[in-house]
């Protein structure tokens, strides 16, 4: 240990810094999706893209950076991670194009992911076994809190100061991490030299990226031709085969990005498939959310925002209380994956076009509460009693988990809500178009249709309007296609909202494999207390 009893605690205030600011650029977009649709002029698959590269160049290179740590030292790599982080979030903030904003958030991912393994590691390192559940519990209920405050910092600085902000706010914070990092990490160099695995990253990163890229993209080339004579179907296959070659070549390589007895420990891994499905459903659940909450409901960033407050204290809350209970780690997991099942579905339930937001809110409380409840039990479940040197891929592939369920819930679910939104749209729009003389009835349903996959309609304009048609029509066609897409959007939304709740159940039965001791009373080497298995 390093610093003696209050040395380790400083240094660990440095770290959450940098995983808070990493955490909350992961859901800090949402909330700026309908002010980026109409400021950038954007579609909205471009604009799910600027969230989903960033999940992506977020995860795909965990593995290695997680063992770069191993090689070069985390200190190092945590320190160049950061400056690239804050140079691109600089990027991001200047950005004016989809296209460059896109570009600037997958180099802000890559500083995320070589940042992140080595937070955990860290801890591992600056405290003993016997002592690492209170800092683990601290670590986790900081990933908790910032994937809930993602939404409300967002809304406050798009409404007051403009959506650059949401990426520019990490300079003064990256500022005072970084002081704060090379002042006072120590700078442990590894024992003995460790080789790095580039043929399984290569392929890990390859496999990820086309089938997150075909899964994304599908529904925009209309599951047909990307170019030439590439599709979407086979771009994803090539994805999956890519991906079952890594895992393959994995039991082959020399020094494997996943090292041989990582997974010995049956409970690493049902904490790390549990942490897939937190990633993805809390992921998956705040893009339909807060479009609904702005672009149907009329909140503005900051009303909205407000709206998610209570769900951000909801699961500060529960963090705090997880990280002392004496509960058994895996009933406040399953409890809490429970809590956010049934938020999403009270959520789904009174969407409606017409609702009182207000009401909304018992239901982002539960969420909260639940997601609260299961970071801090988790991480400690996953890396307690863990040998020292598979520390920093132990870390690295418990990161990478979350990450890659963040971003296939950030994939399949914008693309079920754009394929919904293919469906709702057209169907509202021919209701609504009852009410139009009959030779406008086609080409109000044409132009809603196309607008509803557009910047028009998210930035409230509508569709375009001939200029021959009268203004008591015009008028009469505007009020139609608001109602229309309101319900369209609605109900797309609350379909899409089913998938996280399967995975959270699918979490669920994950979770029940893992038995460990209450959240930070594990003893000495920190193995488990109990039997593993279901």
């Amino acid at each position: 240990m390093s610093g003696g009893v209050r040395g380790p605690w400083v240094a660990l205030a440095a770290l959450c810094a940098c995983f808070f600011m990493v955490m909350l650029d992961s859901t800090i977009v949402t909330v700026a999706i309908p002010a980026m649709l109409g400021s950038l002029d954007a579609t909205l698959n471009q604009v799910i893209w600027v969230n989903s590269v960033y999940l992506l160049a977020n995860t795909v290179p965990l593995l290695l950076t997680g063992r770069l740590g191993d090689r070069f030292g985390p200190k190092r790599v945590l320190v160049f991670g950061l400056v690239l982080f804050l140079g691109a979030s600089l990027w991001c903030g200047l950005s004016t194009s989809a296209g460059s904003l896109i570009a600037a958030r997958a180099v802000q991912g890559l500083g995320a992911a070589a940042m992140t393994p080595q937070t955990l590691s860290f801890i591992t390192g600056l405290f003993p076994p016997e002592k690492r559940g209170a800092p683990i519990a601290v670590w986790g209920a900081v990933a908790g809190v910032a994937t809930i405050t993602g939404p409300v910092v967002g809304g406050l600085l798009v409404q007051h100061v403009g959506w650059q902000w949401i990426f520019l706010l990490n300079l003064p914070i990256g500022a005072v991490g970084l002081v704060l990092g090379v002042w006072l990490l120590p700078d442990w160099r590894p024992a003995g030299r460790v080789r790095l695995d580039t043929t399984g990253a290569l392929l890990a990163s390859a496999g990820l990226g086309l089938l997150v890229f075909g899964l994304q993209n599908g529904q925009h080339y209309h599951w047909g031709t990307i170019v030439g004579p590439v599709g979407v179907l086979p771009v994803i296959g090539i994805g999956l085969a890519l991906i079952g070659g890594f895992t393959v070549y994995q039991r082959r390589a020399r020094d494997p990005l996943l090292p041989r007895g990582l997974f010995d420990n049956p409970i690493f891994s049902y904490a790390n498939l549990t942490h897939a499905a937190l990633g993805f459903a809390t992921t998956g659940m705040f893009l339909p959310l807060v479009i609904y909450v702005q672009s149907v409901l009329g909140l503005d960033p900051v009303a909205s925002s407000l709206l998610c407050a209570p769900m951000a204290v909801a699961a500060g809350g529960a963090a705090w209380v997880a990280g002392r209970s004496r509960v058994p780690g895996r009933t406040l997991i399953m409890t809490g994956l429970g809590g956010l099942a049934a938020g999403t579905v009270v959520l789904a339930l009174l969407a409606e076009p017409d609702t009182e937001p207000l009401i909304l809110v018992p239901g982002l409380v539960v969420a909260g509460l639940g997601i609260g409840l299961v970071f801090s039990p988790l991480t400690a479940s996953a890396t307690l009693g863990m040998p020292p040197h598979l520390i920093g891929a132990a870390s690295g592939v418990f990161n990478t988990s979350r990450q890659v369920g963040g971003v296939l819930g950030s994939a399949t679910t914008g693309l079920l809500l754009q394929v919904g939104l293919g469906f709702a749209v057209p169907q509202a729009a021919r209701e609504y178009a009852k009410f139009l003389p009959p030779r406008y009835v086609d080409e109000f349903v044409e132009r809603i249709t196309a607008a509803a996959q557009t910047a028009s309609q998210f930035g409230g304009e509508g569709p375009a309007v001939p200029s021959d048609w009268s203004p008591a029509v015009v008028e009469k066609v505007r009020e139609l296609a608001t109602d229309a897409f309101h319900l369209g959007f609605t109900n797309a939304a609350k379909a899409t909202l089913v998938l996280p709740v399967v995975v959270l159940i699918l979490g669920m039965v994950c979770a029940a494999g893992i038995r460990t001791s209450p959240t930070g009373n594990a003893k000495n080497s920190g193995l488990p207390s109990e039997r593993v298995g279901p």
